[in-house]
């Protein structure tokens, strides 16, 4: 039996151009492979895949998806049902936007319960799966038993570490060129919105992220360019998605995207439990505010304690020079 993962890449890449696998579906992979103690792990690629990264965690057998233009949820599902159906165990996807709503068409299409953010699982054999699964954005973790004959799981983005195999393994890759009916391919996404850099919030490795303190939707100029020369992407606050400054897709947060950058940078804002609860899983925060008793500056590993508005140009100019004098 195999146990197959939908991976994602970093930037988004849907078909073409060559990525990395992006960290979360590199934790995915690792949890996925101890379900797959037993048999094969199959990774599910639409685009093309790095083969040698995914051998390097265990992956015996990748699943090259061509001919679906752009992401396409249900299309995507209707794939992996497709490869599940001959000898799947279990489908594991990373818990990304992605990740849950094409595990959630594969549920609705099979009829199979989705155990959403797990961050432990075992097979107790018979069709019974031992999970352990965030809720409340991480705030509280539920033991609970999936019953069912082929597991649907996404793995919480912060909660499994990304660990090699011990051993590489010699990876055989499958071209996949599948039919797909129209009514299918009737939602999909075919480009990138235009100042998006094609990364996601929940993959990226820098995130700048913006609170009230920004002031207005113009306000986010200096971050988006500070988010560029750093490699990152935006995000925000509930408060600046209420406002309408930003849209909601990149609001970090309980009720938002939960991030796991290698660099938090938090511009502005006040730091609510809400949104500490989607930004917890970033290795380094740096916090910037005129306030230093603001509960983000308290949990930040570093505090800039001025107004964005002077630091954030300041960063961006330093950066310019140091380009400038590296090219």
């Amino acid at each position: 039996m195999t146990v197959f993962c939908l991976v994602e890449l970093d930037g988004g890449t849907v078909d073409g151009d060559a990525a990395g696998v992006a960290d979360v579906s590199l934790r995915a992979i690792t949890l996925a492979r101890g379900l797959a103690a037993s048999g094969g792990l199959a990774a599910v690629v639409f685009g093309d895949p790095p083969v040698s990264d995914l051998a390097a965690y265990g992956v015996t057998d990748v699943y090259a998806v061509s001919g679906i233009d752009g992401y396409a949820p249900r299309a995507w599902a209707r794939v992996l049902q497709w490869l599940m159906s001959e000898a799947g165990h279990a489908v594991v996807a990373a818990g990304t936007e992605r990740g849950n709503e094409v595990l959630a068409h594969l549920g609705a299409i099979t009829g199979l319960p989705m155990a959403a953010n797990c961050t432990q699982a075992v097979d107790n054999g018979a069709g019974a799966y031992a999970i352990v699964r965030q809720r409340w954005a991480g705030l509280l973790l539920e033991e609970a038993v999936l019953e069912a004959p082929v597991a649907l799981l996404t793995v919480a983005t912060d909660a499994v570490a990304p660990v090699p195999a011990a051993v590489a393994a010699s990876a055989t890759v499958h071209h996949v060129a599948p039919s797909v009916d129209g009514g299918d391919l009737a939602v999909r996404a075919v480009e990138t919105p235009a100042g998006a850099g094609g990364a996601s919030l929940a993959t990226a490795r820098v995130v700048v992220g913006g609170g009230r303190g920004v002031g207005s939707a113009d306000g986010f100029a200096p971050l988006e360019e500070l988010a560029a020369l750093l490699g990152g992407v935006v995000g925000v606050s509930r408060v600046v998605t209420s406002e309408g400054w930003r849209p909601h897709t990149q609001q970090v947060g309980q009720t938002g995207t939960k991030i796991t950058p290698d660099l938090y940078l938090a511009c502005g804002i006040s730091g609510a439990i809400q949104h500490f609860a989607g930004c917890s899983g970033a290795k380094n925060i740096i916090a910037i505010n005129t306030d230093p008793a603001a509960p983000m500056m308290t949990r930040a590993d570093y505090a800039v304690i001025g107004n964005l508005h002077e630091v954030v140009p300041a960063l961006v100019i330093a950066l310019r020079e140091r380009a400038a004098a590296a090219g």
